[in-house]
């Protein structure tokens, strides 16, 4: 089985964080309490991939590669129908094994990436079995004892963990890979946003969907649809998720919500629109953010260029400004377009750019795998 997911390869599988938006609380019935302090992880653990089939685990089984993680065993783990497949980690095929409850004894950390009611059935069993959880899902990212994190931002929020930590929704995460610095500099107040999602958000029948429109546009032919309410080829759809009764949708509301959790801001305000648009992979979103100190391009220039994890291309002259074609497969965010907001004050207008399946899903996991393994 390929593991290469390129922007021009079928078969990627993911999702812009399924589950409900506010996860079950961990102290209402499912919180088998703290890990005995202080938690001490192995050199090197056992690691468990949930939903290791999946696009995105599949992404997580590279990146622990890639990144030379000290894997002392890696358990695949998935549902029945995706017993016995064969992944290859270093060199080796590892069997696919059917998830059940009692799946994780003896394993130390558990990437979880099979959507909300598999986390929601199935990390609370983990966590029993003396297991950490590095939670995918949307389920427990509001759960106040369950640290949300993005380790360039809050790597600190690790160590408070009970068992579960929580990985941002995609495009909050690299949303934040540039937002963040600009607000430890300038301190930011509200941000108006609006997103471009690639449509491997949704899911492998979505990429599908998009290439089989393309080709029935091509040779004239009436263009069928099954995962869009509408046509996704040649088209944008200012919809990603369901609406709520305020007239947003699910997926614009967790940049705000997971926004102040993660950079410890609760009168962060953002007034986002999620689109649609016919991408394979890598996510692209519009900032014009406000900032409670003055800020100017040249200063927030600085800032950026020592943000970990991003890259400033910016330079409009020459053409050269982030694109998810350039950002697919990279584990950097991009950031570009920078300029001042010409309708509020303190206003900085930029373009970023991020891997929805790395930095806004994988390997955040493992990265934040990396931090556990730094607790003393």
């Amino acid at each position: 089985m390929s593991i290469i997911l390129r922007q021009n390869v079928r078969g990627v599988r993911a999702g812009d964080g399924t589950g409900r938006q506010i996860g079950a609380s961990l102290s209402t019935g499912t919180d088998p309490g703290p890990l005995s302090a202080p938690y001490v992880m192995k050199s090197s653990p056992h690691v468990a991939v949930v939903g290791a089939t999946g696009a995105v685990g599949i992404e997580m089984i590279r990146t622990l590669e890639r990144r030379n993680f000290p894997v002392g065993k890696l358990t695949l783990l998935a549902s029945a129908r995706s017993v016995g497949k064969k992944l290859t980690f270093r060199g080796t095929e590892i069997i696919v094994q059917e998830l059940t409850h009692d799946a994780f004894a003896g394993i130390d950390i558990a990437l979880f990436s099979a959507g909300g009611s598999i986390s929601r059935d199935y990390a609370p069993s983990a966590v029993k079995a003396g297991c950490v959880v590095v939670d995918n899902s949307s389920y427990f990212r509001q759960d106040p004892k369950v640290p949300l994190v993005v380790p360039e931002i809050n790597a600190a929020d690790v160590a408070s963990h009970h068992g579960i930590i929580a990985n941002p929704n995609c495009t909050t995460a690299i949303t934040l890979m540039a937002l963040y610095p600009l607000h430890k500099a300038f301190g930011v107040k509200r941000i108006f946003a609006s997103s471009y999602q690639a449509v491997s958000g949704t899911g492998a029948k979505a990429i599908e969907e998009l290439e089989k429109q393309v080709g029935q546009i091509v040779r004239g032919e009436p263009v069928t649809r099954e995962v869009y309410p509408h046509q996704i080829a040649f088209n944008v759809l200012p919809q990603v998720d369901s609406f709520l009764a305020s007239g947003y949708t699910k997926e614009e509301m967790k940049l705000e919500n997971e926004g102040r959790k993660i950079m410890h801001h609760p009168g962060f305000k953002a007034s986002v629109t999620c689109v649609r648009v016919p991408v394979y992979r890598s996510h692209s979103v519009a900032v014009s953010a406000e900032f409670e100190k003055p800020i100017t391009v040249e200063a927030a220039r600085t800032v950026l260029l020592q943000a970990p994890g991003l890259d400033v291309v910016d330079n409009p002259s020459a053409s050269e400004y982030p694109m998810p074609l350039h950002t697919s497969e990279k584990d950097n965010c991009a950031v570009g377009r920078i300029r001042m907001d010409c309708a509020m004050d303190n206003g900085l207008t930029f373009w970023i750019c991020g891997d929805q399946l790395l930095k806004g899903a994988a390997l955040n996991a493992v990265q934040i795998a990396e931090e556990l393994l730094k607790l003393k």
